[in-house]
This record gives C-alpha cells, structure tokens and sequence, in this order.
C-alpha cells in the first residue's frame, strides 16, 4: 500500500472520528433516564452547608449530564401553520441573549472558584448554558426566524451580582417555562418531534435551578456573619432588579431604550392561544416543577419561592 494512500486512509478515519455521534433511540432513552433519576450512594442525614452537602450537589449536576450535541439534534419539518406559530412567537431574541448572557456570567463566576469540585461543576453549568445558545442558534437557523443582532455582552462590574442574577433568572423562569411547555405539548401547539428534540434542554434547567438552590443554601454556611449580611443585601437587590425587570416598569432603559419582553413567562399561555385562566395555569407550573425535580436525591433541596408564590397566589384566586 502507497504512503499517499495510508495518508489517504487516514484523513478519512480522522474525519470520520470528529463526525458527532447519534445515539441509537435504546442510548438516548437510557441517556435520558441518567439525566433525570438521580441518588447519591452516600449514606445517612446530610447537614446543609456541610462537605457532604456540597458534594451532593455537585455530582447530581456531574452526573446527570446529558452530551447531546447541537450538531445532530434533529429539526423536524413542520407544517405551515406549525411554522407559522413558532415563528411568531415574541421570544427567540431574548432567549438568544438570556442564553447568551448566562454562560458568560456563570464562566466568569467559576474562574473565581477554587474548590476543585464546585469548580469542576461551576464549568460544566456554564458549559450548558453555551451549548443551549447553540441549541436556539440552530432551531432559528433551521426555521428560519429572523433575529435582531446580538449585542456585545457585557460582564457585569460585581461579578457574583451576575451569577446571582442568572440563578435567579433561572428559577422564576423555568417554573413558568415547566407550565408552559407542558401545556403547548397538551394542546398540541408545539408539534409532538418538537417537544421531544427540545424536552433535554428544559429538562437541563431542571438540574441548574436545583444546583444553584443547593449551592446558595451552602454558600451562606460558608460566611461569617458580617459577610452574611453583606450577602443576604446582595441578594435582595437581585431580587429587586428581577422584579423591576419582569413587572414592566424598566421598559425602555434597557438596552438603549429598547427592552425586549421579559414577561413572557407570565403572560405566554395568552401569546401562544393556551386557553388556561391563571389558577390553571400555576396549578400546571406546579405540578411540571415538581415532576421535573422529584427525580433526584431528596436530600437535595428544592427551589421553594417561585412555587410559595404560586400557592399563595393560587390560593387568592379559589
């Protein structure tokens, strides 16, 4: 055999080996099930706040990890009117730049992480969060919805201010997201292929929400008192900003005078013609956010105010 030849052969095995593997549909279920069933071997009570506590949650996101990959996902063609709906829907650019923001944010806050655990798993956090830009990048592009161009991201001056404001973010986001993708799976808004290409990613802020919940709950443990202050002012001003965000009353100071809808979290079931009265709806955001975190150690906490909101709110509405 010729040297050109067996370097023929080889660049063909090299390219071959750099294609992304498809699982077989045995794999991806088997894959899936990892990715949502998850419990420590580690024995007994675990103290919040403790090394074991830490570990707890660190390797629930480690483990659980699901290597789909972008480049093999399929798209499935829709029908024109299927088309035609997700297209309209008011929220591929600011779930472009939400995504977009938040692997900047989460990377930068694990640069500053020395724990060799907890920074192993920061990484992989923002890791996903990357590869969900990549996901919505590829469903536009395969749809064809035009987008607006993306800013330049900014990092934030506090850096833990733009981690806090991610986790945040994500826990008032993916409860009304759990409801609502559930409800478009229902009613048959999103097409049945659509739901099942898309289901790893929601199911990937399942895990995020419950490592950030974990995570905060042991950071506090982690402070002294004054820095527990300090903390905890920290915190409420997040939870200031993201209220102020979501209500409305920031529009038109963000972005040059152009903020994009942020209430669609709340107000989706109405833009994507669900016919769900708010007591339904939160009923259903409920059960979905409870369905989606029941399968992991119970050892673990749980992301409680969205679904304390919930309740309350639910309980003035009867």
């Amino acid at each position: 055999m010729s040297d050109t030849l067996v370097a023929e052969e080889s660049k063909v095995s090299e390219a071959e080996e750099s294609k992304p593997l498809r699982p077989t549909d045995a794999e991806a279920a088997e894959i899936d099930r990892k990715s949502r069933f998850w419990r420590s071997e580690e024995p007994g009570w675990i103290w919040v706040g403790s090394e074991e506590h830490k570990r707890l949650f660190c390797r629930m996101l480690l483990e659980t990890h699901n290597p789909y990959k972008p480049a093999v996902m399929d798209w499935p063609k829709l029908e024109p009117e299927a088309l035609k709906r997700i297209t309209s829907l008011p929220i591929w650019d600011i779930a472009v730049q939400t995504e977009g923001r938040a692997q900047l944010r989460v990377h930068a806050y694990a640069k500053r992480v020395r724990d060799p655990l907890l920074h192993e798993a920061m990484i992989m956090d923002g890791g996903e969060e990357e590869r969900h830009k990549v996901v919505l990048s590829k469903l536009v592009e395969a749809y064809g919805i035009p987008l607006a161009p993306e800013p330049i991201y900014q990092m934030p001056k506090d850096i833990e201010w733009g981690w806090l404001v991610t986790g945040y973010s994500e826990c008032i986001d993916s409860f009304f997201a759990f409801g609502l993708f559930e409800a478009a799976k229902r009613t048959g808004y999103f097409p049945e292929e659509l739901v099942e290409t898309f289901e790893p990613v929601m199911q990937e802020e399942a895990r995020h929400i419950l490592f950030f919940a974990n995570w905060i709950a042991w950071h506090r443990r982690q402070l002294s008192w004054w820095r527990r202050i300090a903390f905890e002012l920290k915190v409420a001003r997040v939870w200031a900003f993201l209220i102020w965000e979501r209500i409305g009353i920031a529009r038109g100071l963000d972005n040059g005078g152009e903020m994009q809808d942020a209430n669609f979290t709340l107000t989706g079931h109405q833009q994507i013609g669900i016919d769900l009265n708010l007591s339904e709806l939160l009923e259903l955001c409920l059960a979905e956010d409870w369905r989606r975190l029941d399968g992991y150690d119970s050892r673990l906490l749980r992301p409680t105010f969205m679904p304390k909101i919930a309740r309350l709110v639910r309980r003035f509405l009867r």
